[in-house]
């Protein structure tokens, strides 16, 4: 490992404490109040160089204090020398910058730090105003920072000190590009970047160049990807009585567990409405969470899963990252990643800060390609999920039906056509044609799968 950068299987001995990692009296005071007595791996070898004014790039498995790792250094800097805006945090989801501001707004408390959050699906004008009288920190997605930069004046981000990119693989290898070339254009050089994730890419190693200063590196060594306590179950099944298994699954765990609290991940928007239809209808209240639902309602769904007043939530990727609800004891995979490191994503939401939890991920006749690659990527193997099939005969018919009469509602509300709409609108607005677009994206997508499909059929060079 090159001069500056680190790994690490260690825990913290007993002896490690926040106060010796350099952090000021207050804050460590503020973390024991919050019932932290120990600081994680990532927080130990990152806030010391963090506090001495290096970049770093932070890489640590589900559940390990991520968070903390930049938000208690950042805290500590901005007491010494308070002004807004002082931090720009940057994540790929409206859920989880919520959530970091949370966790600002707690361990910033004796200091009163002012936070703002500026995700799309609230209200533009405010979100102006909440900018314009300087808050301390920002946490915001790429998208509409981006959209605010471009369409106002009314705030600057040249003096920030920080630059935080939380779940950084995602904002590198996703649709990010553009928003993040307009925001970097206006950030000041002299700053520090901090860059954090739970799963390593070449991109990310590749990343090192963003970082104004040689960063610190630092990641978590361990031989398997998902997280310590986690129990990983498959369910093979034909693929057009998959919803019948899934029915029978909860029906079964939740008559047993009956204060658990449940996680469903699926692929697409609309089925996510149809299982969250579904459930409802066949007695199993849920909540879902996807990108068609507005922001209030997004919020208000994942508040009353987190105080446990619904106990399944039905979700898209949108809650595969950074969200930290202690109370999830069993994730449901519905379809099958086609990303390894998206898989141990959605299972790193139970299993959390050293609990246990389980995963059950199922899988069709068309999965199982995709099952041996997540298997070869977390170097651990799923075992098989007791089921009887005989129970999920007995509910096929009225799962079925309830299935095709949730299609039907939604296609009576023209679910998803809004979207489109306004995807359009936003295209014609900025001079762009619609259908050229989405031509340009199709040819896109084909050359990237091409590409792929290159690289798996290339043969190594044999050796004369």
């Amino acid at each position: 490992m090159a001069s500056g950068s680190s790994s690490s299987k260690q825990k913290p001995s007993s002896g490690e404490h926040f106060e010796k990692l350099g952090l000021n009296e207050w804050l460590w005071t503020q973390c024991h109040n919050m019932g932290l007595r120990q600081p994680t791996p990532i927080q130990v070898n990152c806030i010391p160089p963090i506090l001495e004014g290096k970049d770093c790039i932070g890489c640590a498995k589900t559940g390990s204090g991520k968070t903390a790792a930049f938000a208690l250094p950042i805290l500590q800097k901005l007491s010494e020398d308070p002004f807004g805006i002082f931090a720009l945090v940057l994540t790929p989801t409206r859920e989880l910058a919520f959530q970091i501001a949370e966790q600002f707004n707690v361990l910033g408390k004796p200091i009163n730090v002012r936070v703002t959050v500026i995700t799309g699906g609230l209200d533009m004008m405010q979100q102006g105003i909440d900018l314009q009288v300087k808050p301390h920190i920002v946490i915001s997605t790429p998208g509409r920072l981006a959209d605010h930069l471009q369409s106002c004046d009314t705030f600057s981000l040249r003096k920030i000190k920080f630059l935080v990119l939380d779940e950084a693989d995602r904002l590198i290898e996703d649709d990010f590009g553009e928003q993040l070339e307009t925001i970097f254009k206006v950030l000041p050089k002299k700053r520090q970047t901090l860059l954090f994730s739970a799963t390593m890419t070449k991109h990310l190693k590749d990343l090192q160049d963003v970082a104004m200063n040689k960063p610190f590196f630092w990641q978590q060594k361990s031989e398997v990807a998902t997280v310590e306590g986690l129990k990983q179950y498959y369910v093979l099944m034909p693929a057009d009585i998959k919803d019948a298994y899934l029915m029978q699954i909860l029906d079964k765990y939740t008559e047993i567990n009956k204060k658990s609290s449940i996680m469903i991940f699926t692929n697409t928007c609309k089925y996510t409405q149809i299982l969250g239809m579904v459930c409802t209808q066949l007695g199993l209240p849920c909540v879902v969470l996807h990108s068609m639902i507005r922001q209030k309602e997004r919020l208000a769904a994942l508040a009353k899963f987190k105080s446990n007043q619904i106990n399944i939530l039905i979700a898209t990727d949108v809650a595969s990252r950074g969200l930290d609800i202690p109370t999830v004891d069993l994730i449901i995979n519905h379809n099958v990643p086609n990303k390894p490191k998206d898989y141990v994503h959605r299972v790193g939401r139970t299993a959390r800060a050293g609990r246990c939890g389980t995963a059950i991920t199922l899988v069709t006749q068309f999965d199982v390609r995709l099952v041996h690659a997540i298997e070869e990527f977390v170097n651990s193997k799923m075992e098989e999920y007791d089921t009887k099939e005989k129970d999920v005969m007995k509910i096929l018919v009225e799962v079925a039906t309830a299935k095709r009469e949730a299609e039907i509602r939604l296609d009576e509300r023209d679910f998803g056509v809004q979207k489109e709409i306004n995807k359009r609108k936003k295209l014609l607005m900025e001079g762009k044609d619609p259908d050229e677009e989405a031509r340009k994206k199709q040819k896109y997508v084909r050359e990237k799968n091409q590409e792929k499909k290159n690289k798996r059929t290339q043969k190594p060079k044999s050796k004369t």
